[in-house]
Formats: structure tokens, C-alpha cells, sequence
């Protein structure tokens, strides 16, 4: 019998202890995060204020994996509204000191609070006055008894079996600075808009800096019809344009109202003779509309949140000049 089949029942059995540890890594610290939750209080509050108040930079700190932790929450923290970037501590100590400002904020991460090169720092903030958030797994540290406020990272345990290697707590901390600047970007009312604006590189700016003009339908290719137009009519031209729907418009372009498929279907329901009615009499008054300089990716938040698949897009007179529908969004790489 070959080799392979011969190894089967101890390959079997060595993927099962792998997808055990797996599942137990991810339980430990799902519920690291879970626990965090149930801390949080006024001193989160006390934080958020802090960042908002913040006229320089906030600065964020850590050492070893605590100062990858702390180089992704300053990302984070930049491009969500609020100025920030990493300092390395032992760099610090170094010259890079003079990074740091009387306008600032030092927010400082150490599981233990007892980290040297960041206690190191804590004379020269003293002076400058620069306030200090701890994120800190030990309320009694160094770290947390100088801080001005201190957030309350702890883990019951790590997720590595020997209770070692910084895992349930890194991602303990990675999930409270993520909560850090989510508050943070809500309270300062940071929009898609502004996301997209500092986020210009690279297919996520592409798509999310792209206007609905850009990508509209316009002309002819936007289904058209006058009020006093039969329904048979309407349908010829709503079939002809493919959005599933046609607008009815003035003789000034002004949307009146929108006659769509859930309209056909009603209409069909009710035996409406489709020679005999107008479309003011089939349509529904008024329609789901977006203006041409708007973001494509609030276009598909609107369409989500009403549940339809096309819009119109009207100017501020509320005049027709372009439809368009999740298909263009699609190809446009918006969804």
C-alpha cells in the first residue's frame, strides 16, 4: 500500500490538534474583547473627550508587539479625522523627543505599564504638560499611576498555551484603539466624504472619490416620459432603456413622479387597460433621487437603506439629467 494512505489516520489526527489550538486562540480572545466591553466607562468617555480637545497630534506609543499594536491604531486615528502618528520609545530617547509638542497627546501602550523605554518619557511630558492616556493591562502599574487617564486592556489570559507570547492581549489592545477612533470619527461627525479625501491612492480612493456624474447615464439613455403619455407608451420606453423604471418629467425636464416594475406589477394586479391610462395616473408621486455631484458610494448606501436598484439624479431645480442603477455602481467598482 503507498506511502500516503499509509500516513491518512495521522494526518487526520495532527489537522485536528491544529484546528483545536486555532479554535482555541480564537476563543480566548474573543472573549478578551468580549470583557473589555463590559469594562468600559467613564474613563473610554474621558478619553474620547481627550482626543477630541487634542489641538496638536496625537501621539501614540509602544515597544515591541505593543509598537505594532500602536503604529495601526495612529493609522487608524489619521485617516479617520484625527492627526496622529507612531513614535518609537527607544528612538525617543534619542532625539525624537522633539516630536513631541506642548498642543499634543501621548496615547502610551504597554500590557505590563512597566515597559523602560516608555517610562523613560514620562519627566519630559511632565514638563511640556503633555496630557497621557495609558492603555495599560495593569491598573497598578508605573505607567497607569502616572497617566492622566487610563484605559483597562487586561486579559484574563493569553491565548498562547505557556501564557507567553502577546496574543489575546495585543488584540485586546488593537480592538479598544479601533473603539477609540470609531467614538472619536461619530462625534466629530467624519463622513464617507471625508474618508474618501484621505484616501486617494489605489482602487479604494478610485472608488470611493468617483461622483455619480461620472458615472450616470445622461441624454437618451435616461428614460423619459410626459404625464399626459399612455402607459403602453411609458413601458416601450422604460423596456427600451433597461433601468426598470422611467422618470415623468414637465416640459421643463422636472421629475413629477417615477413609474417603476413594482408599479407595472400593481398596475397589473389592478387590470389597468394600459391604452387607456396616462402615466400621471400610474405613476408614484415624487422619486428616490440623488444629485449629479454627490459620491457614488452615498448613491449605493441610498439604494441599500430603500431597497431599490435605480435612481434618478436631478439637478437642484429638480430637473432630469441622468438615472442610473446598481449595475453602473457595479461596473464602476463602487459595490
Amino acid at each position: 500500500m503507498p506511502g500516503p494512505m499509509r500516513n491518512a489516520p495521522s494526518t487526520r489526527s495532527a489537522d485536528a490538534s491544529l484546528l483545536a489550538a486555532a479554535r482555541r486562540t480564537l476563543a480566548a480572545e474573543t472573549a478578551g474583547i468580549a470583557a473589555l466591553s463590559e469594562r468600559l466607562d467613564g474613563q473610554f468617555a474621558a478619553a474620547c473627550r481627550a482626543l477630541l480637545a487634542c489641538e496638536g497630534r496625537v501621539i501614540v506609543t509602544g515597544m515591541g508587539k505593543s509598537g505594532h499594536i500602536a503604529g495601526k491604531i495612529a493609522a487608524t486615528l489619521a485617516s479617520t479625522g484625527t492627526p496622529a502618528f507612531f513614535l518609537h520609545p527607544a528612538e525617543a530617547g534619542h532625539g525624537d523627543l522633539g516630536m513631541i509638542t506642548r498642543p499634543d497627546l501621548l496615547l502610551a501602550l504597554s500590557n505590563s505599564g512597566e515597559t523602560a523605554e516608555i517610562l523613560l518619557l514620562l519627566p519630559h511630558l511632565k514638563r511640556l504638560g503633555v496630557p497621557l492616556i495609558a492603555l495599560t493591562g495593569r491598573a497598578e502599574s508605573t505607567l497607569a499611576q502616572a497617566a492622566d487617564i487610563t484605559l483597562d486592556a487586561s486579559v484574563a489570559q493569553e491565548a498562547c498555551p505557556h501564557n507567553l507570547a502577546p496574543t489575546t492581549s495585543t488584540t485586546a489592545a488593537l480592538a479598544l484603539g479601533d473603539a477609540l477612533a470609531v467614538a472619536v470619527l461619530e462625534a466629530r461627525g467624519f463622513s464617507a466624504e471625508d474618508f474618501a479625501r484621505r484616501h486617494p491612492g489605489g482602487s479604494l480612493g478610485r472608488r470611493l472619490l468617483l461622483h455619480v456624474a461620472e458615472i450616470m447615464r445622461t441624454g437618451t439613455a435616461v428614460p423619459r416620459v410626459a404625464p399626459e403619455t399612455l402607459l403602453a407608451a411609458g413601458l416601450v420606453e422604460m423596456s427600451a432603456k433597461g433601468l426598470g423604471l422611467t422618470a415623468v418629467v414637465d416640459a421643463d425636464d422636472r421629475v413629477l413622479g417615477v413609474f417603476t416594475d413594482g408599479d407595472l406589477r400593481r398596475a397589473l394586479d389592478k387590470r389597468t387597460d394600459v391604452h387607456a391610462t396616462t402615466m400621471r395616473q400610474a405613476m408614484t408621486p415624487g422619486a428616490r433621487s440623488i444629485g449629479p455631484r454627490e459620491l457614488a458610494a452615498s448613491a449605493a448606501l441610498l439604494m441599500e437603506q430603500h431597497r431599490v436598484t435605480a435612481l434618478l439624479v436631478v439637478d437642484e431645480q429638480q430637473r432630469l439629467v441622468g438615472a442610473l442603477n446598481v449595475h453602473d455602481l457595479m461596473r464602476a467598482g463602487v459595490v
